[in-house]
């Protein structure tokens, strides 16, 4: 285990010094501007904005944000909605102004959210879209007709509630948390749009989640398994339990494959509630899938029938049950399956599928040698992505690079990724949530032996590292780097390599 000298300070410790200054529990690495699309339709590009290029509106947004650090993080929780139910009610209900579907899940939400909106879009309705967390910029969480809304529209919104969210914390015992001012935020952007559909992603949970005053018709409960266990619990059926807080009366129910005893809490939920239940690998499903260039081709089959030769730019089986999925929550809005049996039209499913982005999420931001950034933070999470870099890249040799946080179960990722990774380079984020790299490196010579484990504290240095194993092998060998551990790690990683 090698660990090399540090660097004099230079450009890159300004940039985690300042992000660490203003909000050391989240990935504000950039927040950004992007003009609001006038025109509904599929998302363009992979929605994550730069920083705003005029000084003034970035010292605005900076201002923005440092509020919101101020507030308690999205890591403390406390189980009640009393406090996002009185800003609702201050602000006048503006989440019942328009239908929602609702997502929450281990993994998948944000990536399932993504395709939800890019077919809501192709069908020509306005959309909005909150998910979290973001990759680089604080703006990424709040989308309307498939791109973030501008730093303006950011800066404008919150400056709207500012008075309302002062009157609330007035009246509670705490003030509202950085991420119920988000909740409702997005809730009052997307009734001033006004938007025709909400998709909204749980933070964490479901019952006591601050997204959950919405009454949404259509609830996507996407695959469970073990995270935040000292928050939701340490079983599937106690996880699974907070999770179906979010299945309302008469609703429908998109169930992602499930654990046996996790799909038994959801479908008792529905019973109590009177919910429609549309299960993964029963109504719906994947019929078959192929890798393709740059992702791969898919056959569907939804709520109305079967949709052929469907490409998908995202690589992995898990992207296939979560396009099966999203594809069956759109169908559940528009009444397929209950209401009449059709098939929504092919081509523009076809063309909504072809447009999904999905940052950080096997996402290549790099070639000679390639690299690769996913957001994997879980065990699952690590074995889906294992497993689809193995069908998707024919690395000769691939190296790891890890950054995650300490509340994870680094363990449990570092052993999946363990028969991919020839060797590891160890290294942390500037999150003050990061694990500190000399004991996530002691945890992985465990999983990997001393020769294969190299600690490199910067990101920057651990890129550098990680690439230069890579090139050791020549410029045709295959070798590539899989840059991973948290969604922090990667938004860092992917602005040090050039995409912010």
């Amino acid at each position: 285990m090698s660990e090399s000298p540090q660097k004099e300070p230079d450009e890159f410790d300004e940039i985690v010094g300042a992000e660490t200054d203003r909000d050391p529990d989240l990935a504000v690495i950039e927040a950004g501007s992007r003009t609001l699309r006038t025109q509904s339709g599929p998302p363009q590009g992979d929605g994550v904005p730069s920083r705003p290029a005029d000084p003034e509106l970035d010292r605005a947004l900076r201002e923005v944000e440092a509020e919101l650090a101020g507030r308690w993080p999205e890591t403390k929780l406390d189980p009640s909605l009393v406090r996002v139910e009185a800003l609702m009610d201050i602000l006048g209900s503006p989440q019942r102004a328009y239908p929602s579907i609702h997502i929450t899940g281990t993994n998948g939400k944000t990536s399932t959210a993504r395709m939800i909106e890019a077919l809501l879009g192709a069908f020509e309705l306005r959309t909005g879209r909150y998910t979290s967390p973001h990759v680089q910029s604080i703006t990424e969480r709040i989308s309307l007709d498939g791109a973030p809304i501008s730093a303006e529209r950011f800066i404008e919104t919150y400056r709207d509630i500012q008075p309302y969210l002062d009157m609330v914390d007035a009246s509670q015992e705490h003030r509202l948390s950085f991420f119920e001012v988000l909740t409702g935020m997005a809730y009052a952007a997307f009734a001033d749009a006004p938007v025709d559909i909400a998709v909204v992603e749980v933070g964490m949970g479901g019952t006591w989640d601050a997204t959950n005053v919405i009454d949404a018709g259509v609830a996507v409960i996407m695959p469970i398994s073990l995270d935040h266990t000292d928050r939701l619990g340490t079983t599937p059926e106690q996880i699974a339990t907070e999770k179906a807080g979010i299945v309302k009366q008469d609703a429908t129910v998109v169930l992602a494959q499930q654990p046996v005893e996790a799909a038994s809490v959801v479908l008792k939920r529905a019973v109590e509630v009177d919910a429609t239940v549309a299960r993964e690998g029963m109504e719906f499903g994947v019929l078959s899938r192929e890798v393709a260039v740059g992702g791969q081709l898919l056959t569907l089959r939804g709520l109305g029938g079967e949709y052929p030769e469907v490409f998908l730019p995202l690589y992995g089986a898990h992207q296939a049950h979560n396009a099966a999925v999203a594809l069956a929550a759109v169908e559940a809005f528009f009444g397929v399956g209950s209401e009449h049996a059709r098939v929504l039209d092919l081509d523009t499913v076809r063309t909504a599928f072809a447009s999904v982005s999905s940052p950080g999420r096997l996402e290549v931001v790099r070639r000679s040698p390639t690299v690769v950034l996913d957001a994997a933070h879980n065990p699952a999470g690590a074995r889906a992505a294992a497993e689809a870099v193995t069908e998707a890249f024919a690395f000769s040799r691939l190296i790891g690079v890890v950054g995650a946080s300490g509340d994870k179960d680094v363990r449990g990722v570092l052993e999946a990724f363990e028969p991919i990774f020839a060797e590891v380079v160890i290294t942390r984020n500037s999150s003050q949530r990061a694990m500190d790299a000399d004991e996530l490196a002691a945890v992985a010579v465990e999983v990997f032996g001393p020769d294969r484990v190299q600690v490199e504290p910067r990101l920057d240095d651990a890129l550098e590292a990680a690439i230069t194993l890579a090139e050791e092998e020549g410029e045709y060998a295959g070798a590539g780097v899989l840059v991973t551990g948290s969604v922090i790690t990667v938004g860092e990683a992917r602005l040090l390599l050039g995409r912010g």
